[in-house]
């Protein structure tokens, strides 16, 4: 038997976890979490530790890994025999953009947008909605192409379901997937068009975020429709939008468009989260072969310009086109794959950026309590 080391203090845990690198943030865990409910416990081969570590975004698919290093890192000290760590997270409402009050139920919008159409804007959307509910958070997915909206078969939600009415003037969102979903696509035959001026188009994407009965939503993804008209206008001015992703391909053409998007969620002081980068690599299913189709580097090198970050770079892949025409996303379809898992890390990093806008981490002090066995 060892001698019975020193007393380690609640604040040398703090210190020592706190060291640990958020990959995502690039900041240490003392700048962007919390460590509270320290535990302290001696023995007589040393101290027996036991605490929470709160993040300020959804970490399911890491947090395994991170107790397992984080506890490592304190039985690392000779102080310390014995450690658990449990990763949780605190989801907070973030300020939106001209200080618009929040909508009831929901404590962030998150605008998935692109400068052109055909870059998988839409299946990047509930693609990502998905991920961030695999994470652990509240996820609710807008369908705000008015004029040409896709979530309801994406999400695999019958032609012709019909969201219940409450007190006569609230949509309930339909659940599909574990996420609640609302869509102009469940209120009209697939095969009706809108055709709709400007004005009304606004009004009708107003009335589908405010009329809903959103549920406890920790994010609420708006897909976008193409460009940078009426709706991202009425979006960026009038709903309180916590941030913004622009979608784009490494396609030249497809860059020059993405660069409008940002200019326009900029001029309207919505923040830009990060750039998502589609189609990026195609990898043959019969030999292996990486090719870049479209280009190469083409978002990262925006992001760069303009002060943001690459989120991601996702395949083009037939998988996942399939997938969500069957109303099963990737993320549902293959939990397990590797698509997924490139989905849920940029989902991580995306709701990261947007926690450290206030900081990171829940404010809740800690608490302390020392037990002598």
């Amino acid at each position: 038997m060892r001698d019975t080391p020193s007393t380690i203090t609640a604040e040398q845990v703090r210190e020592i976890l706190g060291a640990f690198r958020d990959p995502y943030l690039e900041q240490d865990f003392a700048e962007v979490a919390r460590v509270r409910d320290v535990e302290i416990s001696e023995g007589p081969d040393g101290a027996s530790v036991s605490c929470e570590v709160v993040l300020g975004y959804p970490a399911e698919g890491v947090r395994a890994d991170w107790e397992a290093r984080l506890a490592a890192q304190l039985t690392e000290s000779a102080q310390v025999a014995k450690a658990t760590v449990r990763v949780t997270w605190d989801i907070v409402a973030q300020q939106p953009q001209r200080n618009l009050p929040h909508l009831a139920e929901v404590r962030n919008i998150i605008a998935v947008a692109s400068g052109k159409g055909g870059v998988g804007k839409s299946t990047t959307a509930v693609n990502l909605a998905l991920a961030l509910a695999a994470e652990g958070a509240k996820v609710g997915l807008l369908d705000a192409d008015i004029y040409g909206p896709s979530q309801g078969v994406m999400l695999g939600i019958e032609a012709g379901r019909r969201p219940e009415i409450r007190d006569g003037k609230l949509f309930v969102p339909i659940k599909a997937h574990g996420i609640q979903a609302m869509s102009m696509s469940m209120l009209v035959d697939e095969d009706t068009p809108m055709v709709w001026r400007g004005p009304m188009v606004s009004s009708a994407l107003q009335q589908l975020l405010t009329q809903t009965a959103w549920n406890d939503l920790d994010y609420l993804i708006v897909d976008m429709p193409p460009g940078t008209g009426d709706i991202q206008l009425t979006l960026s001015q009038r709903i309180p939008v916590s941030g913004a992703v622009i979608v784009t391909t490494p396609q030249d053409i497809a860059l020059i468009d993405a660069v409008k998007g940002i200019e326009m969620f900029r001029k309207v002081e919505v923040p830009v989260l990060g750039i998502i980068e589609n189609m990026s690599v195609h990898v043959c299913s019969a030999c292996g072969h990486v090719e870049h189709l479209f280009g190469e580097g083409g978002g990262a090198r925006v992001a760069e310009r303009y002060g943001t970050v690459l989120l991601g770079a996702l395949p083009l892949s037939l998988a996942i086109r399939e997938q969500t025409d069957a109303g099963r996303p990737t993320v549902v379809a293959e939990p397990d794959g590797a698509a997924t898992a490139l989905y849920r890390d940029v989902a991580r990093y995306l709701a990261a950026r947007l926690a450290a806008r206030s900081g990171g981490a829940a404010t809740a002090g800690p608490r302390i309590a020392f037990i002598d066995d």
